[in-house]
């Protein structure tokens, strides 16, 4: 083949390549949801730094609970319970949501009242149910260890550690918790072989029922604050109120951050309270409290179908190896 016919090959190619994204990307502004993107800017010694403290003990008063027990990377981040276990065996009030895909959350907490990552990395090591530490015996954890010192003046040039680059480190951390490359992330960009259509009967159910408006955007949920029982009142026993507990205001009661579905499937029981115990029950709850709609069973599967094609890659990495403690370094009381 003469070179003239080789470049004109190359051409054709690259030309037909424009096309496909082209068409990939026109395709993919028609819909309410977005890929999940690799994360694109982190400072890795952070990452590296706050990989060690989400999963160091050490941060809690018993020096047995870790960010990682109550959003284990093993179990879509979160612990599959309804509500988790804190300190001393303590029932927690609230479900744990996932922290896989939280760095695209509106805020953080069911009811909002941390604005970013680093805002609340800070609340549970000092919530006396939770970790039930404080930031000043945790800080003197991490200086009491020299390898942490160390650490934190190579990665924050500082001599002090203070819980803000505690809670800088772990969030820089948790930015990288992505999920991309679901298989539905996989249709969006054009493979269109990636979905069943028993699972794209369930999308269009999906999008055409309403769920949509509150569900889309690439976390499919996270950016908006929604009333917990629009048609029908929503029944629990649970005493959260969601985001009036921090506005003040009456009209803010039961309005919790619209959960993200990203993984939804690994990530159960639902809901703030966690009575849903599955994802059809979930789906059928929504639809009747929500939208108004009474799925039929076979409605209800292919949603279900559908929502579990947006797992996606789980993060995977090297377990840290902690440093040890020292003479000089606290000691845990896990029984008092």
């Amino acid at each position: 083949m003469t070179t003239k016919n080789l470049l004109a090959r190359s051409m054709l190619a690259v030309a037909v390549a424009s096309v496909i994204a082209g068409a990939a990307s026109s395709a993919l502004a028609d819909e309410p949801i977005q890929p999940i993107r690799p994360v694109q800017q982190v400072n890795l010694a952070q990452v590296e730094l706050g990989k060690k403290l989400y999963f160091d003990p050490r941060l809690s008063k018993s020096g047995f609970i870790s960010c990682n027990s109550c959003h284990n990377l093993s179990m879509g981040g979160t612990d599959n319970l309804k509500t988790s276990i804190g300190d001393r065996w303590q029932q927690g009030p609230i479900n744990a949501p996932t922290v896989l895909n939280s760095s695209m959350n509106v805020a953080q907490f069911w009811d909002g009242r941390a604005a970013d990552l680093k805002a609340q990395a800070g609340g549970p090591i000092a919530n006396p149910g939770e970790m039930a530490s404080t930031h000043t015996l945790a800080v003197d954890v991490l200086t009491s260890i020299p390898a942490y010192v160390t650490e934190f003046k190579q990665v924050f040039g500082t001599d002090t550690i203070t819980i803000d680059e505690v809670t800088q480190a772990i969030a820089e951390f948790e930015k990288t918790l992505v999920t991309p490359n679901s298989r539905f992330d996989q249709w969006l960009l054009g493979n269109k072989a990636a979905l069943t259509a028993n699972e794209l009967d369930g999308y269009k159910l999906f999008k055409n029922s309403g769920c949509i408006a509150c569900h889309n955007g690439p976390a499919v949920g996270g950016s908006s604050f929604q009333k917990m029982g629009v048609v029908e009142p929503y029944k629990t026993d649970n005493p959260a109120e969601g985001l009036s507990a921090v506005s003040g205001k009456d009209a803010d009661r039961f309005m919790f951050k619209v959960p993200t579905l990203r993984n939804v499937e690994m990530t159960y029981p639902y809901f703030h309270d966690g009575e849903a115990q599955t994802l059809t029950e979930a789906v059928d709850i929504m639809g009747r409290l929500q939208l108004g709609k009474k799925f039929s069973a076979e409605d209800n599967a292919k949603i279900v179908a559908f929502l579990k094609t947006l797992t996606g890659d789980q993060p995977a990495f090297q377990m840290p190896i902690l440093p040890a403690s020292t003479d000089k370094t606290p000691p845990p009381t896990p029984f008092g």
